[in-house]
């Protein structure tokens, strides 16, 4: 930022391990997602005929579930030689069912900022089960920076874990730290254990600024632990549930979850995907059982599909900071998610 290669942006903005992006004054509702092409500026498809209305965000606006809307961001991006972007949802945007993905000129894929790249910043808005009310300042997604050899391979991360376990007894390390989703009650004695949500249909607008104002029972129904060991997802539904896993991420680490292969079955687990470095950290020896589990974001496909109790469902990759960050998630920041169970979006009381 004080070099210039990121232009407006917000100091207090900035997290451990990514910058949280900022609504600009414009957006514009679209006919459908697209991507600009190697040869052409998200400007100039807007003027091809996609670009259905302008809309002004300075008196904020309503974005309406079932449709797709660009949005200019805030920040400018002058990237030097080496150094590439990567982005995500915020986790309080996949927690209510918010498609979000980072858009650049001449852009070939979503999420992905090259090395070299000088331009502005756009983010595709498709609100899929809630209707949400932005404006001017929102911030529903996140940029990283990385260069070099930052990503950890399975002997590397063996290596990490057995000096800090990452998940506890047994992590599963395979192309990354695979982790398995909790359909079991965590507490025998607690009758009215929740270890899920699925979205209601038809509920209200949600302000994405506002912390802590709505009834989750409004929003979502509570799912209970499954005696059978097993729920069955219905296509376009969309679920919150938690991993199995108490993560710890680390000081000197960032992790992302990235998608697994689609054979292990139809449904969706990848909306928001950074964890921060400190994430269910706790400086007693880095004890695991001091982690926080990851709250996974679920919807199936075109069919019914069963997910059972200890299914393997997303994987997380672990990368090196360039250097120990200065303050870690959940230590002096306002971290929503440390030390979380499952737990719904921050919007919720």
């Amino acid at each position: 930022m004080e070099s210039g290669a990121i232009k407006g942006a917000s100091v207090d903005r900035l997290q451990p391990a990514s910058l949280d992006l900022t609504f600009g004054a414009r957006a514009w509702r679209v006919r459908a997602s697209f991507l600009p092409s190697r040869t052409r500026t998200v400007t100039a498809r807007l003027t091809d005929g996609l670009a259905m209305q302008e809309i002004n965000l300075n008196d904020g606006a309503v974005f309406e579930r079932g449709c797709v809307y660009l949005v200019e961001l805030n920040e400018h991006l002058k990237l030097s030689a080496g150094l590439i972007g990567a982005a995500n949802p915020k986790s309080s945007t996949g927690r209510i069912d918010v498609f979000v993905r980072l858009v650049t000129d001449f852009g070939v894929a979503f999420d992905e900022i090259p090395t070299g790249y000088d331009g502005p910043l756009y983010a595709e808005v498709s609100p899929r089960t809630f209707s949400i009310l932005a404006r001017r300042g929102s911030s529903l997604n996140q940029l990283r920076l990385k260069a070099g050899d930052y990503r950890l391979d399975d002997q590397e991360l063996q290596r990490l874990n057995s000096l800090a376990p990452l998940a506890g007894d047994g992590a599963n390390i395979d192309k990354g730290l695979g982790l398995c989703v909790a359909l079991s009650a965590v507490d025998a004695s607690n009758a009215d254990e929740v270890i899920g949500w699925r979205a209601r249909r038809h509920s209200g607008l949600i302000d994405v600024d506002k912390i802590g104002a709505l009834d989750p029972h409004d929003y979502f129904e509570p799912i209970g632990p499954q005696k059978s060991g097993f729920i069955i997802l219905d296509p376009d539904e969309f679920y919150i549930l938690a991993s199995k896993e108490a993560l710890v991420i680390p000081p000197d680490y960032a992790a992302e979850m990235t998608p697994i292969s689609p054979g292990l079955g139809e449904f969706r687990v990848h909306y928001a995907g950074f964890f921060d470095p400190g994430f269910g950290w706790s400086e007693e020896a880095g004890d695991a059982s001091n982690g926080s589990r990851a709250v996974l974001e679920v919807r199936s496909h075109d069919a019914p599909f069963v997910l059972e109790d200890g299914q393997l469902v997303a994987r997380l990759v672990y990368e090196r900071m360039a250097t120990r960050p200065d303050t870690l998630y959940g230590a002096g920041l306002k971290s929503n998610y440390q030390g979380q169970g499952l737990k719904l979006s921050k919007h919720f009381a």
